[in-house]
């Protein structure tokens, strides 16, 4: 269960880095309120994840997750451009997330 709430914990951190980006400093109400909402549920979750998995291996994990879907969406809506070293970085950070995954 850990796990499964970990990942859905690092799309949060997708979720709460690309609101606080669409915030503009926090002068638009929309995109702050969901920020400040999947946060919460975010660092709720790799809290939670933390009572059982190592916390490096959770907080790496977390990171990834986030940090790689956010970029995905930037490319995705045109935000950021795409080249393929960014892809290649992006998949050696899956990588590592699924290695860290795998001897856990």
């Amino acid at each position: 269960m850990a796990w499964l709430v970990l990942v859905f914990s690092g799309i949060l951190e997708a979720v709460w880095a690309t609101a606080l980006g669409r915030s503009d400093g926090f002068t638009r109400p929309g995109p702050s309120v969901v920020f400040g909402v999947a946060l919460v549920v975010s660092m709720a979750g790799l809290a939670y994840a933390m009572r059982e998995l190592p916390v490096g291996t959770a907080y790496a994990l977390w990171v990834g997750i986030g940090a790689s879907l956010t970029v995905l969406y930037s490319m995705a809506t045109g935000v950021e451009s795409v080249s393929a070293l960014k892809v290649v970085f992006l998949l050696m950070i899956v990588g590592g997330v699924v290695g860290l995954k795998a001897v856990a």
